[in-house]
């Protein structure tokens, strides 16, 4: 291990503990923030407005790299969760959708290689969008806690409501994730979730869930009332921003 190596691994490991405990005990309606940068430059206005961590959106990044949100090849995915981490000093969590296929142990070397010390993990098949079943993904979330030990903190997303058909349930959707935690995950994302759902999961599952801020929607301290330990945007921010580069461009044109 070069020295380089051996300090970034200190780091990683330093932010995953941050990054972990600023999931519990939070005060009531104050969950954790987490924006969602595209790219090294936003990354850093983020940190510099004082969050203090930060969450890659796959859609955000695949926006940024001319793709379409889970068709991003996986080699330009890593680079880019690189650039984001090196250019913040504060802990960076990365959407890596449902891990592109690679072994547990080389998905968590390659997130680590990057810098994040947290991932997101989808339980739907990116190939048919179906649900995997829950004994499958816990499975692999168990395999990835092995490998990544405390390094990592691992977001272990439920796509329930996108996918599930009759899993929609509140039941089904609490006995997916408590398996999920089982396995080693420190948080939950019932992605798509209903807003008054979120009180009666949070209850059932007894470990911090995530919820979605979409614009136009609730806030995060009211998602924090209702339950959520955290709040990420998805790819929502990129695409505000492009709103903005949009409405500015028109501005330089002529009159038509």
């Amino acid at each position: 291990m070069t020295e380089d190596t051996g300090r970034t691994s200190r780091r990683d490991t330093a932010h995953a503990a941050l990054l972990r405990s600023s999931h519990h005990d939070r005060p009531h309606g104050e969950p954790l923030v987490l924006p969602g940068p595209w790219d090294a430059a936003s990354a850093r206005v983020f940190a510099d407005a004082g969050f203090t961590a930060l969450a890659t959106p796959s859609a955000g990044v695949a926006a940024s790299l001319g793709y379409e949100d889970g068709s991003t090849p996986p080699d330009e995915m890593f680079a880019a969760i690189r650039r984001i981490a090196r250019a913040v000093d504060v802990p960076v969590t990365a959407d890596v959708e449902a891990g592109y296929g690679l072994p547990a142990a080389e998905l968590v070397e390659r997130l680590l290689e990057a810098g994040a010390c947290g991932c997101n993990l989808e339980d739907s098949d990116p190939r048919d969008r179906r649900l995997k079943e829950p004994q499958e993904q816990a499975d692999r979330l168990a395999a990835v806690r092995a490998a990544a030990g405390d390094a990592l903190v691992v977001n272990a997303r439920v796509d329930s409501y996108l996918r599930g058909g009759a899993d929609r349930t509140t039941a089904a959707v609490a006995a997916r994730a408590e398996l999920y935690v089982a396995a080693g995950a420190d948080c939950v994302y019932p992605i798509g979730c209903p807003p008054e759902v979120l009180p009666d999961l949070a209850e059932r599952v007894g470990a911090p869930l995530n919820a979605l801020c979409r614009p136009g929607g609730l806030a995060p301290r009211e998602l924090g009332v209702l339950g959520a330990a955290r709040v990420t945007f998805g790819g929502g921010m990129q695409a505000q921003a492009l709103d903005a580069v949009r409405l500015m461009a028109e501005g330089f044109l002529p009159p038509r």
